[in-house]
């Protein structure tokens, strides 16, 4: 059995026999393992940030990197009231209770046996978490102090320049909202919202219009504000860029439509334009981007939710330009566009265009029970509707892509009650045209059932 080895420094104490580190708190400061705590300023908790509660600090700070010896081997979590056992590993004190209350009597990390149940709390060690912590929250302080400045300096120059100049300020006020919260804080208090809703308009340049945009996407927005920004040449403008703007600006302009959206007061007429939906559409079908791709899709679904544009978005052609870019779509973007067309298919214009696409079928069909259940609902869902509309035509066409065997797999799986009764009936519309013999035969359900 490995060999306890009690640290002769006393504070930190670690393990040795087992491969674990001796530390001790003299050698943790002096090597810098503590990631730059200055023993000399401040002491352990004494003037450096005392009122503040170490539970709400590491919350907030929410850091990506803490020293290892702060974690709890048990939570993988900073420690908040840590204790040390007989073995001298130490943990935070909950999760070594919880450990004891399920009648084990061993230390976790090197499982030893305990001869000796008592957990001391290791006051050092907290000091230097509660220090550590501490400095971490006085250096984020500070900086945002400092960007809180800087973001209501941009906002007075704004007011004052123009050109160049204008796009300038624009660009560094761009840049401190994106990473800092108080800035955006800042921004909004101070009536930059206002401010930057003046510079969007008709004759606002795209160099101008892409940087107040990546702005406003960032802040958090009142009804009232967003209401300013549902103006006609606002949107206008936001349509303008969403066409011909960069592939950043694109994604800026769809999650400012989807922020307004959001809104109660929100009326889906202020975006309903062709304009917009071809955009929109653009991005879908560039297979490269596939961030974008998905953006487009996800705001096409949000307005597909709107029955009163479900017309125009198929008058642009839509439905042809989806059901061909099925086959190739990962699965978030199939879900998607089967949600899109299924809204497109409950008004007669969508019905048409999908019964007047060749590849409707075909797609669909081979969509069924290959992705997910919900893939396999809309497809499902999406052919009731067009062989529905012209039943002899359209079941021949699904019954030959293969639809029967699918619509048996259906049945006899695992999925709801819903889709296989939904199956059922889809499958009884596509036998009505035959004999049992030949519905057999055509189906090749022998080969099926195999």
């Amino acid at each position: 059995m490995p060999i306890y080895q009690p640290s002769k420094r006393g504070g930190l104490i670690g393990y040795d026999g087992s491969g674990g580190q001796v530390l001790d708190v003299d050698t943790a400061v002096r090597d810098g393992v503590l990631g730059g705590i200055d023993g000399g300023r401040g002491g352990f908790g004494g003037g450096v940030c005392e009122k503040l509660d170490l539970k709400k600090l590491i919350e907030e700070l929410d850091l990506p990197e803490i020293p290892s010896v702060f974690i709890c081997p048990i939570s993988l979590e900073p420690m908040q009231d840590p204790v040390t056992l007989c073995t001298g590993q130490t943990y935070e004190r909950g999760n070594i209770l919880k450990w004891f209350s399920l009648a084990h009597y061993t230390c976790p990390t090197t499982m030893q046996e305990l001869w000796d149940d008592t957990i001391t709390p290791n006051s050092t060690l907290y000091h230097l978490i509660y220090t550590w912590f501490s400095q971490k929250y006085l250096q984020m302080k500070k900086i945002s102090e400092d960007f809180q400045g800087k973001a209501s300096e941009l906002i007075t120059t704004l007011k004052k320049v123009k050109g160049q100049a204008r796009v300038e300020a624009l660009q560094e006020l761009r840049k401190i909202v994106a990473t800092h919260t108080t800035a955006r804080k800042t921004v909004v208090d101070e009536g930059g919202v206002e401010l930057l809703s003046t510079l969007l308009g008709p004759y606002t340049s795209h160099a101008v219009g892409s940087e107040v945009i990546a702005i406003l996407v960032k802040l958090t927005l009142d009804s009232e504000r967003k209401s300013n920004l549902m103006q006609p040449g606002k949107v206008s403008l936001l349509v303008d860029m969403l066409s011909e703007g960069s592939t950043e600006t694109k994604l800026n302009c769809i999650g400012v439509i989807q922020y307004l959206m959001e809104d109660k007061e929100f009326m889906i007429e202020t975006i309903s334009s062709h304009r917009l939906f071809v955009a929109l559409m653009r991005l879908v079908r560039d297979r490269r981007n596939t961030g974008g791709q998905l953006a487009a899709l996800m705001l096409l679904k949000l307005v597909c939710l709107h029955k009163s544009v479900l017309n125009v978005v198929v008058s642009i052609g839509s439905i042809p330009q989806l059901i061909e870019l099925l086959p190739g779509l990962n699965l978030e973007c199939l879900e998607l566009t089967l949600f899109i067309l299924e809204a497109l298919s409950s008004v007669p214009e969508g019905r048409g265009s999908l019964k007047e696409c060749l590849a409707t079928i075909p797609n669909l069909v081979k969509l069924i029970m290959r992705y997910s259940e919900v893939c396999t609902e809309y497809a499902l869902s999406i052919l009731w509707s067009v062989c529905k509309l012209s039943p002899e035509e359209c079941s021949s066409i699904a019954v030959d892509a293969g639809l029967a065997a699918k619509l048996l797999l259906v049945i006899q799986s695992g999925c709801s009650p819903e889709l296989k009764q939904r199956a059922a009936e889809l499958l009884k519309l596509c036998s009505l045209n035959y004999s049992d013999s030949m519905f057999i035969s055509k189906c090749k359900l022998t080969r099926t059932i195999q």
